[in-house]
């Protein structure tokens, strides 16, 4: 049963995350964030994957304990609460489309079904953070005994960066000009005024 789950993770769970996160940088592009809500907006979208990518790492690379995944859960609600900053901020400025909330809902949703499946394949570990089950909580940082297939490691990686990483990248870039050329701060101080 853990294999069964590992694999639907892996090339299920995982795949999907990504498709959702280049959806929203559609999303972000179909809306011209460049002209409204600017580099600010972009910067919020860089800091959510860098929330998202230490736990992916650390789930990728090193040995699944009460310490990784007790980041997992962290980076989750702290990931949560910069969703919630992104379209508190993000509808001030622009038409955040019911679309777009649409692929919100996965980019929330799907994370935490990643840390879930984490949690469920490494009980023990998990329960241990509580003083439960027979184990106890090990809070040590090491390489994976057993590690990921290289080709599956690879292919993940590659896919982060050309499927999130380049795509923000792009958007941050975008946004430094955009805003150097329509001044969106100024615009964006219109805009907030009723």
């Amino acid at each position: 049963m853990n294999h069964l789950s590992e694999q639907y993770l892996m090339y299920f769970i995982v795949p999907l995350w990504l498709a959702a996160g280049v959806a929203d940088w559609i999303m972000h592009r179909r809306a011209g964030i460049e002209h409204n809500s600017g580099p600010r907006e972009s910067m919020i979208h860089l800091l959510m994957l860098a929330e998202m990518g230490l736990p992916v790492l650390a789930g990728l690379f090193l040995q699944v304990n009460a310490l990784v995944l007790l980041l997992m859960v962290a980076a989750f609600f702290v990931h949560e609460a910069t969703a919630m900053w992104d379209v508190s901020y993000a509808v001030t400025r622009r038409v955040v489309t019911p679309l777009e909330q649409h692929i919100h809902s996965f980019l929330e949703m799907l994370p935490l079904m990643a840390v879930s499946m984490m949690v469920l394949l490494h009980w023990n570990q998990f329960a241990a953070l509580f003083g439960a089950g027979a184990e106890a909580a090990d809070f040590s940082l090491r390489w994976k005994e057993s590690p990921l297939p290289r080709h599956y490691v690879l292919w993940l990686m590659g896919a982060i960066v050309v499927f999130e990483l380049l795509p923000y990248a792009e958007e941050f870039l975008r946004t430094l000009r955009g805003t150097s050329r329509s001044g969106v701060s100024s615009a964006n101080r219109t805009r907030a005024q009723p």
